[in-house]
């Protein structure tokens, strides 16, 4: 009898031969360092951009989903905080981002529902997207024209627009103002996935906010591991679209509810001042950017996510790896996370970074530029 199926050992040497084999490494953070290997290095892969660490105590687990058992009253001041952050009517936490996603992507979707997604979008969007009943039009990242064409000849009764508030794998913002135009010449409805926007731009209050244009957006999906330090994903819109989800979204019914002690957590952060830790991340942001432009290694950033475009992925995986003997942790991100020869390593800023962190990135960067 054979082991395995046939196809699996082909397809892990082809992922071998073209660079986008993974394995899993122990690591350990500790502050704005991860410790791999028993090697302390500075961590450029983390999503914490406001270094705010989790070390509650995570309390009792229901181990039933909140429609059996799981459903204490901490959830309606945490949901009730986070419908309140971006103007809504309502929340709906679920145990991660990504089920949060699917849960509003599949439960708004229909057969009478086109949905418009932009090409760079998460795959957990894309993922939603598949699993949703609904026609899928995909338009040019960011290109305003390109929505407009796809937009006008749609003959479904809903329009679902789906975009991030921060792309996460290019940093760059989404022309928020701009689909907010054609959205209301078209009569459609935004859902905006602002995982890495939400509590770090806009005052706390996310892209929306920042860009402007917060009270226009239909329903917002978030992530609360990010920029809060916590633990779990949301969705925030109206009474009738958290209904909807508790009713037919299949993540959030069919799952067990997190544990009291983390929903109790993200609340002590949002109760939190953060304000000097956003700037302190600005500040941070500049100098960082600024120091890779003058290497050549990027043009500038939007955001607190730079990506140092490679190309090759064998190349970026020895560019990870000259870093890492600098003492700086950042991976090569390769496809599918973004297309084939566009590999990159993703720079993730936070606001804990010290100055002496910053000249020790840099210095790290320039060598890995000479040797590879």
């Amino acid at each position: 009898m054979k082991h395995n199926l046939s196809h699996l050992g082909p397809h892990l040497n082809n992922l071998r031969y073209n660079g986008i084999y993974r394995t899993l490494q122990h690591g350990q953070t500790k502050g704005t360092r991860i410790i791999i290997d028993g090697k302390s290095m500075i961590n450029l892969g983390s999503n914490n951009y406001l270094g705010i660490s989790l070390n509650d105590d995570i309390g009792e687990h229901s181990s039933s989903s909140r429609l059996i058992s799981g459903n204490h009253t901490s959830y309606d001041t945490l949901e009730n905080i986070l419908a309140s952050n971006h103007s809504h009517e309502r929340a709906l936490v679920y145990p991660t981002g990504y089920m949060a996603v699917l849960g509003a992507i599949t439960s708004l979707g229909a057969s009478n529902c086109t949905i418009l997604s932009d090409q760079l979008n998460h795959a957990s969007i894309i993922d939603g997207c598949r699993l949703s009943n609904s026609k899928i039009r995909i338009f040019e990242h960011n290109d305003m024209d390109d929505l407009r064409i796809k937009i006008r000849d749609i003959d479904t009764e809903d329009i679902l627009i789906v975009t991030e508030g921060i792309f996460s794998m290019d940093g760059d913002y989404s022309l928020l103002p701009e689909i907010v135009e054609v959205a209301e010449e078209h009569n459609a409805f935004i859902l905006l996935d602002d995982a890495h926007g939400d509590f770090v731009v806009g005052n706390g209050h996310g892209t929306a906010a920042e860009l402007s244009v917060e009270g226009t957006i239909y329903a917002t999906v978030s992530s609360l591991s990010k920029g809060l330090g916590a633990l779990g994903g949301y969705v925030s819109s109206n009474n009738e679209v958290a209904d909807v989800q508790v009713n037919s979204s299949r993540p959030f019914v069919y799952t067990s509810a997190l544990p009291q002690g983390l929903i109790c957590n993200a609340i002590r952060r949002l109760e939190m001042d953060l304000d000097l830790r956003r700037q302190q991340l600005c500040r941070n942001v500049r100098r960082l950017s600024k120091g890779l432009e003058s290497l050549g290694l990027c043009s500038g950033s939007q955001s607190h996510i730079i990506p140092i475009v490679i190309g090759d992925e064998q190349r970026a995986v020895r560019f990870a790896e000259k870093l890492a003997a600098s003492d700086i942790y950042a991976k090569a991100i390769r496809y599918p996370t973004v297309p084939y020869n566009s590999a990159r390593i993703r720079v993730s800023v936070t606001a804990t970074m010290s100055n002496q962190d910053i000249e020790d990135i840099l210095s790290g960067f320039e060598s890995a530029q000479r040797l590879t």
